[in-house]
């Protein structure tokens, strides 16, 4: 049977620890090349779409198709177990159900999207922003990775068509219900599965503070415009600021041209900002940016500052998410998280829900990410019982 063991070997990161897989580069290409064959092993039927995501079908497509899966893809140093285990357990309900004698009456079909994380190229959930047409293809082709690499060329080089990619109506109006297993990624469970109920506003913001670059040595204190001060400001302000729930986060900081005796010409610095409504979180965002004004212009800098995703308040399918509990039992617990998902970005189209399994750390998006064998067998049988109930 097919197990996370399978691909544990592959994008392994020796410098940071965990895993290190991003949309389309080699290690990427391999976990897809892993998926088809396993897909293919089972007999369903592998249909990369034009945005690079694959669809392995167990039926023939069609309307009021039940569709489940996740990503293979990984933030810099992840763990083991965001995005792999949707898709390793979508490929094990299938083996339970078939076990079992189940045929589906509904399409049913395992989804593997390409870039959630939005490690490579910096916006999360690429593929299923592009199917949806949350992002047009132009703008996602012009995205570029730490090596000058656009999307558009990383996209051809895996052997899709920039040109083709956007909007997929055909694939929208096919989902009758998307559901997404993931492993949970706080402390939001004290049994192994439960529902998500929303998922929090959020987005990703860069500030570039410029100033004049020069040298450590021969310039004196006074004498220097030093774009890291304000930059350090900006990261004690998105502290300070996030209260009450709100979270803001500060995970990347690229000084130019980066050297150890060089007072900086510029700095980047990313921020990810989240709460529990969007005027909250725009609030928090706001509130961060007066802060790293006034610092700069103290500093005799400036700054720019660049929206780079945003995604609302999202809330799942109460119909869809009613229709899982009565397969699961009345108890399965409902919760709120702080994570972006493909789910989220789908359940503006379609009937959308999640699954999440314990994880008894509350780390992610870390090499310390976990999930107790147990608790993911019950992953496997929560998803299988759901797709039972869905399709038959």
């Amino acid at each position: 049977m097919t197990d996370l063991a399978d691909i544990a070997d592959v994008g392994r990161d020796p410098r940071r620890g965990g895993y290190s897989r991003h949309g389309f580069d080699p290690v990427e290409r391999e976990l897809r090349e892993w998926f088809v064959e396993e897909a293919e092993r089972r007999d369903l039927d592998v249909y990369p779409d034009r945005n690079g995501n694959i669809w392995a079908w167990w039926g023939e497509p069609g309307r009021d198709a039940v569709i489940t899966g996740s990503h293979l893809d990984s933030v810099p140093g992840g763990g083991a177990f965001d995005g792999p285990l949707g898709v390793v357990s979508a490929l094990q309900a299938v083996d339970l159900l078939r076990a079992q004698g189940f045929r589906p009456s509904k399409p049913l079909a395992i989804v593997v999207f390409v870039e959630e994380e939005g490690g490579r190229f910096g916006v999360a959930c690429l593929g299923s922003r592009l199917m949806t047409g949350a992002i047009t293809p132009e703008a996602a082709c012009k995205l570029v990775d730490a090596e000058g690499i656009t999307f558009g060329e990383a996209a051809h080089a895996a052997g899709f068509d920039p040109l083709r990619m956007g909007r997929d109506d055909r694939a929208l109006t096919s989902i009758g219900a998307f559901v997404e297993l993931h492993v949970e990624q706080g402390r939001g469970l004290d049994v192994p599965i439960g529902l998500a109920s929303s998922i929090l506003a959020h987005g990703r913001w860069r500030y570039t503070f410029t100033g004049e670059g020069n040298h450590a040595g021969a310039t004196l204190i006074e004498d220097r415009r030093d774009p890291m001060l304000p930059a350090a400001q900006m990261v004690l302000a998105a502290r300070r600021t996030a209260t009450h729930g709100a979270r803001a986060t500060v995970g990347r900081l690229v000084p130019n041209p980066g050297g150890t005796n060089v007072i900086a010409s510029s700095v980047d610095v990313w921020l990810d900002a989240r709460a529990d409504d969007e005027q909250r979180t725009r609030e928090v965002v706001e509130r961060i940016t007066t802060a790293a004004r006034a610092a700069a212009a103290e500093e005799g800098c400036s700054v720019r500052v660049t929206e780079e995703s945003w995604g609302g308040t999202v809330f799942f399918d109460p119909s869809l998410i009613s229709h899982i509990r009565s397969a699961l039992g009345e108890n399965t617990p409902t919760l709120p998280t702080g994570a972006g998902h493909d789910a989220g970005i789908l359940a503006a189209h379609v009937p959308t829900a999640m699954l999440f399994v314990r994880n008894p750390t509350g780390i992610s998006h870390a090499p310390e990410e976990f999930a107790e064998a147990d608790d993911c067998a019950a992953g496997v049988v929560a998803l299988a019982t759901t797709l039972e109930h869905l399709t038959r």
